[in-house]
């Protein structure tokens, strides 16, 4: 379920999804709702783009370190690829 940040207290949060486009992060919104698994969003920029770099503006999705393995799974159920520290 989504929650505000305050929800969470002093934790800190894993970042597990950067949605591009609405179209991703509305289904994957409602997925940890009917699981249960609580999550902040943040709307925040990323670098995309190959050959021309621009700064974009995305979704950002976090969750309990606890939930982490839970939310990738969500994740991939819905064909999209959770974030991964490079």
């Amino acid at each position: 379920m989504k929650q505000d940040p305050e929800f969470f207290g002093e934790a800190e949060l894993d970042l597990v999804y950067i949605a591009k486009k609405l179209r991703e992060a509305l289904p994957l919104e409602e997925a940890f709702t009917a699981q249960g698994i609580d999550y902040a969003i943040e709307l925040d920029t990323y670098t995309g783009g190959l050959i021309f770099r621009t700064e974009r503006t995305g979704v950002f999705f976090y969750v309990l370190p606890e939930k982490t393995e839970a939310a990738k799974e969500i994740i991939r159920g819905l064909r999209l690829k959770p974030y991964e520290i490079v």
